[in-house]
């Protein structure tokens, strides 16, 4: 038993219980996990103190008996002060995901509405090659220029397997867009038509790529 948890019990034993008159007959109090000891208390008072100890141990070894926020508790609700339950804390668990498929697809996200325009790769107006290429590049990661070229970089992905960030190859291969989740591209479509979601099939699809 660890001596801080010792030293709490020997507090539990002494500060919560409350000594009467002193008989002239020893009674035994037993700490847990350290030894029994003779008191000048009679056998009534030092049952209620013994009571107290085993509260304050059953306490300690099942957190669920304990009411939490000031302490653990002692008997009847009593708290130990700066006898604390101890705050954990789980780091980066439920943060944003920084992986660069996210980053790319999130700056994409914002060029919603932007006009197309060929061979244009931004900032402004886009072709649908240049607006793949800008989006990673926003994460750190340089692509080729044309849909060709990016048909070939990363991981190939099947259909089924897609996830938010992949970049997709359709038209035969002269089209390239950014896998939005939930059955949509993200792309510059062609002249006239800004930057938007399209529906995206299985049929359509010439190769499918995740940059890891």
């Amino acid at each position: 038993m660890p001596n801080s948890v010792k030293g709490a019990l020997i507090m539990g034993a002494v500060v919560t219980g409350t000594f009467p008159a002193i008989s002239a007959n020893a009674a035994p109090i037993e700490i847990p996990g350290i030894g029994t000891f003779d008191t000048p208390l009679s056998d009534q008072d030092a049952s209620a103190v013994n009571s107290q100890v085993q509260a304050f141990t059953k306490g300690v070894t099942n957190p669920e008996s304990n009411q939490f926020g000031g302490g653990l508790g002692v008997g009847g609700g009593a708290q130990l002060p700066g006898i604390g339950v101890p705050q954990f804390e789980m780091p980066g668990f439920m943060q944003q995901d920084n992986a660069p498929a996210n980053i790319a697809l999130e700056a994409a996200k914002t060029k919603v509405g932007a006009q197309y325009s060929w061979g244009a790769s931004g900032p402004y107006n886009f072709d649908c090659s240049g607006l793949v290429q800008w989006a990673y590049k926003q994460a750190g990661v340089e692509l080729p220029r044309t849909s060709f070229e990016q048909s070939h970089v990363g991981a190939p992905v099947a259909f089924e397997n897609l996830a938010p960030g992949d970049i997709v190859i359709t038209n035969g291969g002269g089209h390239v867009g950014i896998y939005a989740g939930d059955g949509k591209l993200l792309n510059a479509v062609q002249s006239g038509t800004p930057v938007s979601y399209t529906n995206l099939r299985s049929d359509q699809i010439v190769t499918a790529r995740r940059i890891v």
